[in-house]
């Protein structure tokens, strides 16, 4: 199981961090080891001090495919969730202004909090899901996809052009304006539609 992320993909986003729109998606990676279920808390690392908090859609592939036509897209994915992809900023930002990798701040262990699935045929349109994170209790990141610059099915063809997809791989899709600084004690809430599938804490 691999999990591959979407940097960059709504533009009020790129706008908040002063980044440019991309032309094409925005792709890296984090480890299995970044993986964070069943509502466990995230114990916030002490080689940062700025872990941000990023809410996204996360899909997840239903079968094994390569140079997918955007076409026959939705037929590699069944289910949905909701997500966390956690920034260490600070080490983002050092590694951008030297021109290297991401990776020390997007892959490091349980960086990519995943909630339980659902059905993605629960919902009338994939186009138009509304998703939103709560930390205390207070709205922070408020997303709907239709303000994605690239579709679920855009981005299934794309990520199979270089990187052949397999069952059980997770790919996160991008997150919406708000992204801000967790704190330990903070109570992170990720809601798709009206249903809370993300409640756990920072430790």
């Amino acid at each position: 199981m691999k999990i591959i992320a979407i940097g960059r993909n709504y533009a009020e986003h790129a706008k908040e961090l002063n980044n440019p729109i991309p032309g094409v998606p925005v792709i890296f990676m984090k480890p299995d080891t970044a993986l964070l279920k069943d509502n466990k808390p995230f114990y916030h690392p002490d080689f940062s001090e700025d872990i941000h908090h990023e809410i996204e859609i996360v899909l997840k592939v239903s079968k094994e495919g390569k140079h997918i036509s955007e076409k026959f897209a939705p037929n590699y994915f069944d289910e949905i969730a909701i997500g966390i992809d956690f920034t260490a900023r600070d080490i983002q930002q050092r590694h951008k202004e030297k021109g290297l990798p991401w990776e020390l701040a997007k892959a490091f262990d349980n960086s990519a909090a995943v909630s339980n699935f659902v059905g993605k045929d629960k919902f009338a349109d994939l186009k138009n899901i509304n998703f939103k994170l709560d930390v205390n209790g207070n709205e922070s990141q408020i997303g709907n996809t239709s303000l994605m610059l690239f579709s679920f099915d855009y981005i299934i063809s794309f990520v199979s052009q270089y990187i052949t997809l397999k069952k059980g791989d997770l790919i996160f899709t991008g997150t919406p304006q708000g992204v801000a600084k967790v704190n330990i004690g903070d109570r992170l809430e990720g809601y798709l539609e009206n249903e809370k599938l993300l409640d756990f804490f920072i430790k």
